[in-house]
């Protein structure tokens, strides 16, 4: 029992510590958007513009990287996963053009894209069921430590050194890749449960598709309110408030300390009530702060209503990872979470550029407010008209 416990914990380590770098590296575009099209001469809506392209190339990288976890194992994928996605971030630093820049942003999009399914099955195929849902808030709040490590990082390197060489520290994840071959396991579940052919796989995914079709759908709300309240809240801050780049590193940290909260919060608690009964309070909690999230008039009100709000939008991701790993049998684990959560994303994608353009017809809050507004109660109407299998054991008969 202990070397189980040893192998679930290094397994949700290796998850959490990808799905940490892995939004690490997508954030830095974030905070550095208006330095970036400085540098190529480009708008806002056109920096933002390559963030919907490495949201619109993520569902690439899970179709691959999930096909590869469900017939080879979910350790091999992940390691590759990795290598490729810290590869891409260090170009991105090194592109010579905004062409060049937009590739890489769109290459780095299918390493994202396969890190999240891959490094979510196998760490909730080995966590105990019984703390699945925290576990699942802890896993998915790497998110959140990314954010906020890139915040932190464009604090204090950003005025000193520029853009680029922040974007060099994105290939730290090949290093976890060592971690990883060393230290984690092959989920016992996929040994059980794998596919002997990639007919048999195909023909078990195909089986699958309306669970998939609902999935895609709850995962187009979910990630319409995520993007749609962090993505543009620091270019938000700088042009709504004219912020220094200092400050909206500060209040954007804020806001993640919040989200990382919110996320093992609601995952405790979706262990307790139910995920869908968790999901919805946060998502009206989420619904109930946007006017002090948008239009609070002073710093410190700005600060309660960032933290506030990720809270409540990350505390309903927080139960996502056990909630979609949990609604997908175990032979299709590996693909069918991260596939239909990064086709979502990529439905989701143009968040950034909805709002930027919003935005030169009418106020930031307001672009910002409507926006989350409308994905708050799509997300809360999907999740509602849904199923959830709490507790189930994976690998079970039947």
């Amino acid at each position: 029992m202990a070397e189980r416990a040893e192998d679930h914990r290094a397994a949700l380590a290796a998850g959490f510590l990808g799905w940490t770098l892995d939004a690490f590296d997508f954030f830095l575009v974030v905070y550095c958007l208006t330095a970036i099209g400085r540098e190529f001469h480009v708008s806002d809506a056109e920096v933002a513009l390559s963030i919907t392209l490495t949201l619109a190339f993520r569902p690439v990288g899970a179709f691959l990287f999930g096909l590869m976890a469900d017939r080879y194992g979910r350790r091999l994928p992940l390691i590759l996963n990795l290598v490729f996605y810290s590869l891409m971030e260090v170009l991105s630093g090194l592109a010579p053009s905004f062409r060049m820049f937009l590739v890489f942003r769109a290459l780095f999009g299918i390493g994202m894209g396969g890190e999240w399914g891959v490094g979510a099955s196998l760490a909730m195929e080995k966590v105990p069921p019984r703390l699945r849902g925290v576990l699942s808030g802890f896993l998915q709040e790497g998110y959140a430590v990314g954010s906020l490590l890139a915040s932190l990082a464009y604090f204090a390197l950003f005025e000193k050194v520029g853009w680029r060489p922040l974007f060099f520290i994105g290939g730290l994840p090949a290093l976890l890749a060592i971690f990883v071959q060393v230290k984690v396991h092959e989920s016992e579940v996929w040994r059980s449960s794998r596919a002997e052919s990639w007919t048999q796989l195909g023909r078990t995914i195909a089986g699958q598709w309306k669970l998939f079709l609902y999935l895609v759908l709850v995962m187009t709300a979910m990630n319409f309110c995520s993007h749609g309240t962090q993505d543009m809240y620091p270019t938000f801050l700088q042009r709504q408030w004219n912020y220094s780049a200092g400050e909206r590193a500060i209040l954007s940290a804020i806001s993640m300390a919040g989200a990382l909260i919110g996320g093992i919060l609601f995952g405790l608690m979706s262990d307790r009530v139910g995920r869908r009964r968790a999901i919805l309070t946060a998502l009206g909690g989420g619904l109930i702060m946007i006017p002090l999230w948008a239009y609070s008039p002073s710093r410190a009100m700005l600060a309660v209503g960032g933290f506030a709000m990720q809270f409540m939008v990350q505390g309903a991701w927080g139960v996502i990872p056990a909630h979609l790993t949990e609604l997908s049998p175990d032979s299709v684990r590996g693909f069918l979470p991260g596939f239909s959560y990064q086709c979502g994303a990529l439905l989701a994608g143009s968040a950034a550029w909805i709002e930027a353009t919003l935005a030169h017809s009418m106020p930031y809050a307001r672009a910002m407010a409507v926006t989350a507004a409308l994905a708050v109660l799509f997300a809360a109407a999907m999740i509602a008209v849904g199923r959830e299998r709490r507790g189930i054991t994976f690998g079970a008969p039947g």
